[in-house]
């Protein structure tokens, strides 16, 4: 991944392409979701609107097992009207660092505890319409204990194998963006071109 400081230059280059904020006014308000509704100033200085969702910020683990198979979920998610195959997930709540998140949210979905963890980076999933940013973190050295699940969520624990979900995304069964991109980040690390700085847990 790029440092921050190696990205800066592109900045000033990419004004051309900058839009302003001249007003922001709050649309709706949810539990957790904020949707905004923004006049802007685009690059050719003639106004437009912008609607986006604001987002908190959340984690996404990719659990290795010690077999090699890889730790998922089965869920049904509601705007898809179906059950979707995913890596652990969950929100970032106030206050809360990133790997506090990703530890909390892996113990209370799968019961698993990890001894070791990498952070690999940020996925922005849906930057058309949303800010939300999804920390990818990596695990392993995974001890199985009791899931503690919130009330109302209902989800099955499975494992596969890394060429399985390679299948499964080719048929098309595995679409969730985070998981496609986390099995992206596990093939990369693999095979030597990316690295991951790994890390004992707290």
């Amino acid at each position: 991944m790029l440092e921050p400081e190696r990205r800066a230059p592109h900045a000033q280059a990419d004004d051309h392409l900058r839009e302003t904020r001249l007003e922001s006014s709050l649309v709706y308000e949810g539990h957790f979701l904020k949707v905004s509704r923004d006049r802007i100033r685009l690059p050719d200085g003639r106004e437009a609107a912008r609607e986006f969702i604001r987002h908190p910020g959340a984690v996404m683990i990719v659990p290795l097992l010690d077999d090699g198979r890889l730790l998922l979920e089965r869920q049904y998610r509601y705007p898809m009207e179906r059950v979707m195959l995913e890596f652990p997930a969950g929100k970032l709540d106030a206050g809360e660092t990133k790997l506090a998140c990703a530890q909390r949210e892996l113990l209370e979905e799968t019961g698993y505890r990890a001894a070791e963890w990498a952070h690999a980076g940020v996925l922005h999933n849906a930057i058309a319409y949303s800010d939300e940013g999804i920390e990818i973190f990596f695990a392993r050295g995974l001890v199985a204990g009791e899931r503690q699940l919130d009330e109302g969520e209902f989800l099955d624990l499975v494992t596969h194998t890394s060429a399985e979900l390679d299948q499964l995304a080719a048929c098309g069964e595995l679409t969730d963006a985070k998981t496609l991109i986390g099995l992206l980040w596990l093939s990369r690390w693999q095979a030597g071109q990316w690295e991951l700085d790994w890390q004992p847990a707290d």
